[in-house]
């Protein structure tokens, strides 16, 4: 008996020890499980399955059109976000003033008995967030730029005149804000009297006016205390799934008097990640298992699959007005009316929704990224997250870290070439010069879409319908014949079903039932 006693001891310690080595420390691993609080980081080269990556003899980029959201923020003041983040905080603070408690934190949380919770939940940019814009600039210029203006030899950035001297017309940059409040004493969102090589369009966001790159505001339903929150009602209900075990150990380390719940634990992690785009640093990173990591980034994925993806009823809706856009911005033409999130006013004048321009960026949030690929009915990423498993599948295809980091940009290329069938390269290019590969604007007279989402190439041919071919026929580098591609959306708004999905009174009986509602609801 007392050598099967020992047996069971050396065991139990023994697991103890591998939990202790199974902890992960590698914060380079660690912040890419983060879902959308995740640093940028370009994905791999053939991240989304396309291998066909270079640009096709004969061919060149004519122009682009980027969807970015915001670089690292400060949390903002949603329950599964900041609220949860605060309420945990308050806790800790609570603790020192409380006669039920005893002792204090030990071992690996001992860092909590002089801790202060540096955040605001404010939502605006960090200073990181700051210099993740500035870099993401500088990386458009040299993938684009170069090319698109015909820069000289050692132009490091876009040059507001022409070669002879004479002044381009301003670039027209359309956003919600332009770097927040952050840094200047007295705020100024709307950039005015700052000398500049271009002009913002600031679409109002906040209230309930059409705003394509805040389109929750005029789709009400996406405000509903049930429709709008079928991600995050899902997300509390996977915590107890991934989070228990942690919960249970990391308790061993707390005082008397103050009991961990899922929800503190999930708290840390949050809060490990936002400390991180603020200081670069947070003691709250190395309390977790790779698989607990895994486990926190999935909820993410349920959330915005379930609130702004495939898993909503109003995730089509969501999208549908950027994508209309975006298919103005190919088809060079104004939008007069609107049947969605659209600002007609705005997008039916050339002065601010030009159709002339090498470029168009549009500065917008993650959720709209998310919400623009479903609207688009791009099948690759109609891949539920796990409501139930735990680790979760490391190869779905919906995972946030990938699709949406922070600063976080969704690239349409117009793709033009001498060949209506031009042969794939397998190996990526640099373009030093719009000719570079034989390419001549006055023989390129076949125009092709490719699509890039944090600079590596969406496979178009899992869009639905097969107007940009599929798996077995079509073109394998990502490329799509602009005809072609203008074919695949022909039936974007009856799929969406704005009005009813946004404004009808419907019901959502089980919120947590994981259904597909493939974006959209119908009467």
């Amino acid at each position: 008996m007392m050598h099967a006693l020992n047996l069971v001891c050396a065991v139990a310690i023994s697991v103890l020890a591998v939990r202790a080595q199974d902890l992960l420390t590698d914060i380079a691993k660690i912040q890419r499980y983060w879902g959308q609080i995740s640093p940028y980081a370009d994905n791999p080269e053939d991240h989304f399955g396309v291998r066909f990556v270079g640009l096709p003899d004969g061919c060149q980029i004519e122009s682009v059109q980027t969807l970015q959201r915001h670089a690292q923020r400060f949390p903002t003041g949603s329950i599964d976000d900041g609220e949860n983040d605060q309420r945990f905080s308050i806790k800790l603070s609570n603790l020192t003033s409380s006669s039920n408690s005893t002792g204090s934190f030990a071992g690996p949380l001992s860092f909590l008995n002089t801790y202060r919770y540096p955040i605001v939940d404010t939502g605006l940019l960090t200073g990181i967030g700051a210099t993740t814009e500035l870099a993401s600039g500088v990386s458009f210029w040299n993938r684009y730029g170069r090319t698109l203006y015909n820069a000289t030899v050692g132009q490091i950035a876009y040059n507001s005149s022409f070669p002879d001297g004479t002044d381009r017309a301003p670039v027209v940059l359309r956003t919600t804000g332009f770097f927040g409040s952050s840094f200047p004493i007295v705020p100024n969102p709307t950039f005015a009297n700052v000398t500049k090589p271009y002009k913002v369009v600031i679409i109002p966001e906040g209230g309930t006016e059409n705003n394509s790159l805040a389109s929750y505001d005029s789709c009400f339903n996406v405000n509903d205390a049930t429709t709008g929150v079928l991600g995050d009602l899902d997300l509390f209900t996977y915590l107890p799934k991934y989070l228990t075990a942690a919960t249970a150990r990391l308790q061993k380390h707390a005082p008397e008097g103050l009991t961990l719940t899922v929800n503190d634990t999930y708290a840390m992690q949050s809060i490990c990640a936002y400390e991180h785009g603020y200081l670069g640093m947070s003691d709250f990173c190395e309390l977790f298992t790779a698989d607990e990591w895994a486990g926190f980034e999935n909820t993410l994925d349920v959330e915005y699959y379930y609130d702004y993806a495939f898993g909503n009823p109003t995730g089509r809706a969501q999208g549908l007005g950027y994508l209309q856009e975006l298919l103005a911005g190919l088809n060079r033409t104004l939008i007069s009316s609107s049947s969605s999130s659209v600002n007609s006013t705005l997008d039916g004048d050339a002065t601010t929704f030009p159709t002339n321009q090498p470029f168009y960026a549009d500065f917008s949030h993650d959720d709209i990224i998310i919400s623009v690929l479903t609207a688009m009915s791009l099948d690759y990423i109609r891949d539920p997250p796990s409501l139930t498993q735990f680790p979760p599948n490391p190869h779905r295809h919906f995972i946030l870290s990938h699709l949406t980091p922070f600063g976080a940009r969704l690239i349409t290329e117009t793709i033009g070439c001498s060949l209506s069938d031009p042969a794939p390269v397998e190996k990526s290019r640099v373009s030093y010069t719009p000719g570079q590969y034989g390419y001549n604007a006055s023989n390129a007279t076949h125009k092709f879409v490719r699509m890039r989402l944090n600079h590596r190439i969406l496979p178009l041919n899992t869009i639905r319908g097969g107007a940009c071919g599929n798996y077995i026929s079509g073109r394998v580098d990502g490329m799509c014949a602009l005809g072609d591609f203008m074919r695949s959306q022909q039936n974007n708004t009856v799929m969406a079903n704005y009005n009813y999905s946004c404004f009808g009174n419907y019901t959502i009986t089980d919120p947590t039932s994981g259904k597909d509602f493939d974006g959209a609801i119908f009467q």
